[in-house]
């Protein structure tokens, strides 16, 4: 026997070098191709399965905390927006309450004389410039401008040297918040004369 058929040299030459599996080609001889051993075990998965969920529970946890944060705002800002709205004319009321008070003052006064009276109103009415002033508010005065609808309210026309649609007489003032018209002005607008048409 020759050393290449000993038993115990053909078992170790099988054990160390990979499996063989013969393969079919045509009309030749198979062939055996090595077959890789098998993969390292399977990773724990209880433990993949356990960090999936913490991580899981800490996007969850961190969501929460956000959709908190997002909703707090939303609910102070509808807090800020209704106490705008509610207080407002705050600042315009503590302007005003001085106006009402002298006004009070001039009524107290029974027996004042007519030229005392009328100075009282005039500073009373200076008080209340100021206090329109501050808020804003402007007078509009369009004697000598042309009508403009959005501004202006027609109560009638006038015979006049001015060219037509052009304001000659205010019969009420009108009054703008920033641009926003509180009141229009109620005027008079020229009107072509008679003899020219």
């Amino acid at each position: 026997m020759t050393e290449k058929d000993k038993p115990s040299d053909r078992a170790a030459s099988t054990t160390a070098a990979p499996a063989m599996q013969p393969v079919a080609r045509g009309d030749a001889a198979p062939e055996t191709i090595p077959v890789p051993p098998p993969a390292d075990p399977a990773p724990d998965i209880t433990a993949l399965l356990r960090k999936a969920e913490d991580e899981a529970a800490e996007l969850k946890d961190a969501w929460l905390r956000a959709r908190a944060d997002v909703d707090n705002v939303r609910r102070q800002s509808a807090n800020d927006v209704a106490r705008a709205h509610k207080y407002a004319i705050e600042r315009f009321a503590e302007d005003v309450l001085p106006v009402r008070d002298a006004l009070e003052s001039a009524l107290a006064a029974g027996n004042a004389a007519p030229e005392a009276l009328r100075a009282g109103v005039e500073l009373t009415l200076k008080q209340l410039d100021v206090a329109l002033e501050k808020a804003r508010i402007v007078e509009i005065d369009p004697v000598g401008q042309k009508f403009d609808p959005h501004r202006h309210q027609a109560m009638s026309m006038i015979e006049s040297d001015q060219p037509a649609n052009t304001v000659v007489q205010v019969l009420q003032k009108g009054y703008l918040l920033i641009d926003r018209v509180l009141r229009p002005a109620m005027v008079a607008i020229a009107k072509d004369r008679e003899d020219d048409a």
